[in-house]
């Protein structure tokens, strides 16, 4: 390896700086002698914080930018929550590493209550995801959810300030970010079933930097990749995105996969949910898998109903 310095786009957000900076602490340790520097970026996602993600575009916005400076040559990987990620990368892109996966669920996270559950009636939820809405809404339909956007800071800051009785945030970000003590309790996947990719970190290059796939390769683990795989194909089978309430959850057992799907109507009223096992080789093929098992039950219908109300 010749290079003598790599530049990492990332987002700005204290959660994705402590990402980049993760990747960065690996790199270096592989490659001592290589200068790693982060550009930090504002993205739109970041910058529209008043409507919720399904009415501006979707995921997409938390990317785009990062993927112009790789384009551009401005950067030389993108580091991204897995989760924030579309399931169709534009042409000419890649993921070319992901890493091992942190805590996958979600985090319920309150000043005054221990669970969902405990919630009284009329008690505000906020969650800036249709699927933990849907989820929330058929479980609990005495509690009400409403949109919630920002930083995980700003977040929290808003349940502090009493907007909220309880909010839900992915467990590994609060992790990540020393915030652990907030989470009254981590829901199991039997609970709320976590959207595809959740935990794990992507590495995105252009397809054509042939010579980064080496020098990332260490950092990819082969289980959370399967995983991923599996969830992504699932997802992407049903044309998932932030607009559908649709989750993806898969496990591995000594070199078999377990993957779990669910779409849902954004009222909950409606749960459709299925789950298939395969060898890790079969990763892809899963997904479809479950995804057809879905579709039988109807989820194209579900999926067009959510999108027609432009949910």
């Amino acid at each position: 390896m010749h290079r003598k310095q790599l530049i990492i786009a990332s987002r700005e957000s204290v959660l994705a700086m402590w990402q980049a900076r993760y990747i960065q602490r690996e790199l270096q340790q592989l490659y001592p002698d290589l200068d790693i520097q982060i550009k930090g970026m504002s993205t739109r996602g970041d910058q529209i914080l008043d409507k919720t993600l399904t009415k501006i575009g979707g995921k997409g916005l938390f990317i785009k930018e990062l993927e112009q400076a790789l384009q551009q040559g401005e950067a030389d990987i993108a580091v991204h929550s897995i989760k924030d990620v579309p399931m169709q990368l534009p042409a000419g892109f890649t993921l070319a590493a992901i890493t091992c996966r942190a805590n996958p669920l979600d985090a319920l996270v309150s000043d005054h209550y221990d669970s969902l559950a405990a919630l009284p009636a009329g008690a505000v939820v906020g969650t800036s995801s249709l699927r933990r809405e849907a989820q929330i809404r058929a479980a609990h339909p005495q509690l009400v959810v409403k949109p919630l956007r920002g930083n995980v800071q700003t977040r929290l800051n808003k349940l502090d300030q009493g907007q909220y009785d309880a909010i839900i945030l992915a467990a590994a970000g609060l992790e990540r970010l020393d915030l652990a003590g907030r989470i009254k309790m981590v829901l199991p996947s039997t609970e709320m079933l976590p959207a595809a990719g959740q935990g794990a970190l992507g590495i995105e290059i252009l397809t054509s930097r042939t010579e980064l796939y080496e020098l990332l390769e260490p950092l990819n683990d082969a289980v959370t990749a399967a995983c991923v795989r599996a969830e992504r194909s699932l997802a992407g089978a049903l044309g998932g995105s932030c607009q559908v309430p649709l989750a993806a959850y898969c496990e591995s057992e000594a070199a078999l996969l377990t993957l779990r799907g669910l779409v849902a109507s954004a009222d909950g009223r409606i749960m459709l949910q299925a789950q298939a096992q395969a060898p890790v080789a079969y990763a892809e093929a899963l997904g479809r898998a479950v995804a057809r098992q879905l579709a039988d039950q109807g989820a194209e219908k579900v999926i067009e109903a959510v999108l027609s109300k432009g949910q």
